[in-house]
């Protein structure tokens, strides 16, 4: 119970469904499809298609996603709606194009957005709705507008000189030259025909005909090298989820070209420590957090890419045993100033949600553009703003992640999932680039190692060190700095909170649904 003397949030509890997202519009999209009785699917796919409207800074149909889910009969869905690199991309040709880099706002960082056809072939298999009606609430919100809350208008100023860099990003979201402040109403026609029109023709109306060949255009005016057939031939994978054990619970996530199995690697090498015996939230708790990060991060950069082009030791990666190995490279008292040489042979902004309904199906479900949006590119003529994924690819040719026709790059975006006693217990995510598999891992520790609620969890103060300094929110307790910095650790401040998630809870037992929101974000839980 928190001590309602101090300024916070309880977690929101119900028993036909929870929704929790990182806006209140989303939240209140979901639960009307669930009072409506549509599942946890329909309420998904309608919340994210909300987000990628009244958010558009985090998240838009531009980006790619991922999701998990857990039918109520049993087992976990795994599906990949990352987008590929076009065929013309390979390291020799952009080469010759004289690129040296995938900055973020080069239209060469641009992948084929994978999320429009993941969210129909998700729909298609496990949802009791069609994606145009889905949709619907969406395109209202573009059509009839919606009011700017607080973070999103922070999000908008901050990504100003992003949205600069293109005609569209210019004309469609600076309104009047700049971005609008908390509480305006904003109104995106241009980006609700484009929807409208996928609502009448599903995915193909948006990777085929008239809304594809404005996207292929627009990005070759600007010097990218994806075509129309690009767009034609996009398509969403169910993928086999990849899972480890942490204490008495069963942690899921997507497979490569995924980070969760960073996430995996993080827990085996947290689950040697005895936890619950620390302070949660100080410095020895975050030191174990900030050194098992270094090594699993380090193997990230490594070894991570498309399965599909690349060899990766994925399954040595998640065995205990390897955890084992690298935990011995841990010293308690002392930070990693230099990282110790990997053990394995090296080969040559976000939007996250999660929904249960009344019958205990659960998604959990992450869409991005990456970049506060994105690359900044817009198609002008569709309002689509062009996510930057392929920044993540290298250049390298003897690198796993080097960019190459096709390929998925390496992806920061995870969902969660996590089962007690083979039923689901939670549907989790914590967004912010490289921060989630540490997001994950905090929160997950929080609720099985300190028994906190969902909301205790997400609120609590967070760090992270990686790449280089350990930056830590402003709301870590002062003796925890100090300890940290005597541990070796150079604290930085983080020039944003780090990350934001939601989380839902099932507690089987007394027959409710628990949900926490972030206050880093908008976010809003709520249950029926």
């Amino acid at each position: 119970m928190r001590d309602f003397h101090i300024p916070g949030r309880s977690a929101a509890y119900g028993t036909n469904g929870m929704a929790a997202t990182s806006h209140p519009l989303a939240t209140t999209t979901a639960l009307e499809v669930l009072r409506q009785g549509g599942n946890a699917v329909d309420a998904a796919v309608a919340a994210v298609a909300a987000l990628c409207v009244v958010e558009p800074a985090m998240t838009g149909i531009g980006g790619d996603c991922f999701v998990l889910y857990a039918p109520a009969s049993g087992g976990v869905v795994a599906l990949n709606g990352s987008g590929r690199a076009p065929a013309a991309a390979t390291p020799e040709r952009l080469a010759e194009l004289g690129v040296t880099a995938l900055g973020s706002g080069s239209p060469h960082s641009v992948t084929i957005p994978g999320a429009i056809a993941a969210w129909e072939k998700l729909v298609e298999a496990h949802g009791s709705r069609s994606l145009g009606e889905l949709l619907q609430p969406a395109i209202r919100y573009a059509e009839e507008g919606f009011p700017v809350s607080p973070r999103v208008a922070l999000d908008w100023k901050r990504c100003t000189p992003t949205l600069e860099r293109s005609a569209g990003g210019r004309s469609i979201y600076l309104p009047g030259g700049k971005a609008p402040g908390v509480g305006r109403i904003v109104r995106l026609p241009t980006l609700a025909r484009t929807l409208r029109r996928v609502a009448e023709g599903g995915a193909q109306a948006f990777y085929t005909g008239e809304i594809a060949e404005a996207m292929a255009t627009t990005l070759q005016s600007m010097g990218g090298l994806q075509g129309y057939e690009d767009f034609a031939a996009a398509e969403a994978e169910f993928v086999e989820p990849i899972q480890t054990s942490y204490r008495d619970v069963r942690v899921y996530q997507c497979p490569p070209n995924g980070q969760g199995v960073i996430t995996l690697l993080m827990l085996n090498i947290l689950e040697g420590y005895d936890m619950a015996s620390l302070d949660p939230n100080g410095a020895e708790r975050h030191h174990l957090l900030a050194e098992a990060a270094k090594l699993a991060y380090r193997d990230r950069d490594l070894f991570l890419a498309d399965p599909a082009h690349a060899s990766s030791p994925m399954e040595t990666l998640i065995e205990k045993s390897y955890a084992g190995r690298l935990r011995e490279q841990i010293d308690r008292e002392r930070a990693m100033t230099d990282l110790p040489p990997p053990l394995l042979d090296a080969h040559p902004d976000t939007t996250y949600l999660s929904v249960v309904d009344r019958d205990l199906n659960a998604v959990s479900f992450i869409n991005s553009i990456y970049d506060g949006f994105g690359s900044g590119l817009v198609c002008e003529r569709t309002g689509v703003i062009f996510h930057n994924r392929g920044r993540a690819f290298r250049l390298d040719p003897k690198h796993p992640n080097c960019i190459a026709p096709g390929k998925r790059p390496m992806h920061t975006i995870i969902p969660g999932l996590a089962f007690k006693g083979g039923e689901v217990w939670a549907a989790y995510g914590v967004m912010g680039g490289n921060y989630q598999p540490v997001g994950q891992s905090t929160v997950l520790s929080a609720m099985i190692d300190y028994g906190m609620d969902p909301q205790e969890a997400i609120d609590a103060p967070r760090s992270m060190a990686f790449p280089v300094d350990m930056e830590v929110e402003r709301g870590m307790p002062a003796a925890t700095r100090a300890g940290l910095q005597e541990r070796g650790h150079q604290i930085v401040e983080p020039a944003g909170p780090l990350g934001g998630g939601q989380a839902i809870v099932i507690d089987r037992k007394r027959g409710v649904l628990i949900g926490g929101a972030d206050p880093r974000k908008d976010s809003v839980a709520l249950g029926l």
